[in-house]
């Protein structure tokens, strides 16, 4: 990660963010805002590999700003770093693009952690954004479990039925290696070839697929 946008606008928060950055990504060139407008003008003219975004700043959401990134920069990454955990602040950030989900509340270990998945392609995400995600997910597949227009079968193997299932329960591909006695670079082969055949591109969609599948029974 070579160019990061900071997007935070209280003072104190930025110069954390930025100590951890670096510390997770050193000799990376931030550019910082405060405002959604600023950072619009930014994603415009800058070319990002990483931007963590604030949701609640003075002149709007920071989701428009990962609906932007999307839009002119899709190969940017954009991670939310926020206080909000409820569906209100989570779904529609997820929906406009952002690769992943962090909790200021957590320790600096974890969040370090998290940030340093990026590298590995995973996304980072907070253990209780995967287990919200997780139950609004189940929550709206209830009602079609019977359903005529349930989702056709896909021939997964029990291999990559074991990693699915672990990979919606929000394990690390190295935690899930451990588990399985696999090296991370064949749990990533089977995550990758998990994800082309359930059409899917985040952990999100993995969890509903997972659920829709019955993998939680």
């Amino acid at each position: 990660m070579k160019t990061i946008l900071l997007l935070e606008d209280l003072p104190e928060i930025r110069v954390w963010m930025r100590k951890l950055v670096l510390q997770v990504f050193p000799g990376a060139h931030l550019s910082e805002s405060a405002r959604v407008s600023d950072a619009i003008e930014l994603v415009s003219a800058v070319k990002f590999d990483l931007a963590l975004i604030d949701l609640g700043l003075p002149d709007g959401s920071g989701v428009d700003v990962v609906a932007k990134l999307r839009e002119v920069q899709p190969d940017a990454q954009s991670v939310v770093v926020s206080i909000h955990d409820d569906d209100e602040h989570l779904f529609p950030a997820l929906q406009a693009g952002a690769f992943g989900y962090i909790l200021k509340e957590q320790a600096r270990e974890l969040i370090t952690e998290q940030l340093q998945r990026i590298s590995q392609g995973e996304p980072p995400l907070s253990p209780s954004i995967v287990r919200r995600v997780m139950a609004y997910f189940s929550a709206k597949a209830k009602p079609h479990a019977n359903s005529s227009h349930a989702m056709p079968n896909v021939n997964l193997t029990d291999r990559e039925s074991e990693v699915l299932l672990r990979v919606a329960k929000g394990y690390t591909l190295p935690e899930i290696g451990v588990q399985l006695g696999l090296s991370r670079h064949t749990i990533a082969d089977y995550v990758k070839q998990i994800y082309r055949k359930l059409n899917v591109s985040s952990r999100a969609e993995a969890a509903l697929e997972a659920q829709r599948l019955g993998l939680f029974r």
